[in-house]
């Protein structure tokens, strides 16, 4: 099994977690994916996110806020 660092990332509201994670690479039709840690990070990040707990988010995640562009 190999495994290939990676960024996912999450967005809720005005608000993107840019958050680092690992997929586990291997021979079988699934590969590639998370770990079960990994996928519960996202979890905790995305509820984090939209309980409005930027500090939470931070632990795990970089957060930026999105601003509309005048075009």
């Amino acid at each position: 099994m190999n495994t290939k660092q990676t960024k996912k990332l999450i967005q809720e509201g005005d608000f993107v977690a840019e958050v680092d994670v690992e997929l586990l690479i291997t021979e079988d039709e699934w590969s590639p994916y998370l770990s079960v840690a990994d996928a519960y990070k996202l979890d905790d990040v995305r509820e984090a996110l939209r309980q409005g707990d930027l500090s939470r988010a931070g632990r795990w995640a970089r957060v930026f806020k999105l601003m509309p562009v005048a075009v």
